[in-house]
């Protein structure tokens, strides 16, 4: 196949390359020498002076004649890589195909560009704008506005539109809002307060705060994103997470979703246990302040392209129910204690969560439809991530007692 792309395409950008043997099969030449690939990967498409210029002799070949290289040797070819030739055959409108993509195809060099450029060629997509659908039920149209909410290309939403199923179901951020208000009811009937739980004196009590004390009982860095300080703290996380998390599960699904909120959680209560030493914390604040930057984040990258309405608006909204929920954890940290020595629960855990969003955060939600494992930039926050969390779990063991810190009594 590769003689046949070389036939039929450029002599010139086959210059300076080593060509396989005329007896060898399209197999054995699809999949030649590690040299040889070497020196087909560094070949560029050269300029053509004008009067030089031959179509027959262009360096491209057409699509009608690609696709049947493809279906003479398509039983010697790895059938994923078929696939994607298929899709490079079926991505380009002009008629025909560079040969140095193909090249850069056949030696697995290929950018992220020329990637996406590959996964959008295999799409299906209609000519007009989603929008311009008509005759939706009423599933059709949520999913066409969580499109227009969360993706800036219109090729996105429609890939996106056409190919969502809800299967599997958002559920991951409905169980775990679904998880706080059942936990925030349990103790509001135990310690008959709904208002303001934290002023009473078994609310630390539970199992599931965090508390400086209790720092080697390693679940707390998590579990304490299930109790809340009261309804208006539980009341505003639940909005924001529901109103955010839902749709951005429902595009990059539960794995992406579930990697940022968790992260953000940890992150939260190990900036309170280095930065805040003497104080608990409770609330999810810390994973939905990660999920809310990194949308936000990714909106504001791409604002010409986010067609959803009132945008403007509703990143003020956001941004308010941020400011309004931060303000009252400060306040509240700050305000005299109801059980001294004890302090209330801090709001670091809020900023650890903003930190997160926008470094892996806005890396995760970037571009859906490529793999997190194909992403350097996501290895790179990810490696940050995993040595602040190795660095903070060291300051738990042994900068307490180095510095002799003085902690509140246990609960």
């Amino acid at each position: 196949m590769l003689c046949g792309f070389m036939e039929t395409s450029s002599p010139r950008m086959a210059a300076g390359t080593r060509e396989p043997p005329v007896n060898s099969s399209p197999a054995v030449a699809a999949n030649a020498e590690g040299e040889e690939i070497e020196v087909l990967e560094s070949t560029d498409v050269l300029p053509v002076a004008p009067e030089d210029y031959d179509p027959e002799n262009s360096g491209f070949i057409s699509t009608e004649r690609f696709r049947d290289l493809l279906a003479a040797h398509s039983s010697e070819l790895d059938p994923h890589k078929l696939e994607v030739l298929l899709a490079l055959a079926n991505g380009n409108a002009d008629g025909k195909i560079c040969y140095q993509d193909f090249v850069n195809l056949m030696s697995n060099k290929r950018s992220n560009s020329f990637r996406r450029a590959i996964l959008q060629g295999s799409r299906q997509l209609k000519g007009c704008s989603l929008r311009d659908e008509v005759g939706l039920g009423l599933s059709q149209r949520l999913v066409r506005h969580v499109a227009y909410e969360t993706l800036p290309r219109e090729v996105d939403r429609k890939w996106y539109f056409d190919s969502y199923t809800y299967c599997p179901p958002p559920l991951l951020i409905l169980a775990i809002t679904i998880a706080e208000v059942a936990v925030f009811m349990y103790y509001g009937f135990q310690l008959d307060r709904f208002v303001l739980q934290v002023s009473s004196p078994s609310f630390l009590k539970s199992p599931l705060p965090y508390h400086p004390q209790l720092r080697a009982q390693a679940w707390r860095y998590l579990s304490y994103s299930f109790m809340h300080t009261g309804i208006e703290h539980l009341s505003l996380n639940m909005a924001m997470l529901l109103l955010v998390g839902v749709p951005l599960e429902m595009v990059h699904g539960a794995l992406r979703i579930g990697l940022v909120y968790v992260c953000g959680v940890l992150a939260g209560s190990l900036a309170v246990s280095v930065t805040d030493m003497t104080a608990p914390v409770v609330g999810s604040s810390g994973g939905v302040y990660a999920l809310v930057s990194a949308h936000l984040a990714n909106v504001v990258m791409n604002w010409s392209g986010m067609k959803c309405q009132f945008k403007l608006f509703r990143m003020a909204m956001a941004l308010v129910c941020m400011s309004v929920e931060f303000g009252r954890a400060v306040w509240l940290r700050f305000y005299p204690p109801a059980f001294p020595p004890c302090p209330n629960p801090s709001f670091v855990a809020h900023l650890g969560g903003v930190v997160v969003g926008l470094t892996l955060g806005v890396v995760v939600l970037q571009n859906y439809e490529q793999r997190l494992q194909e992403q350097s930039l996501f290895w790179i926050f990810f490696c940050v991530y995993t040595l602040f969390v190795l660095c903070a779990v060291f300051w738990n063991v042994f900068a307490y007692s180095l510095l002799d810190v003085r902690l509140p009594p246990s609960p």
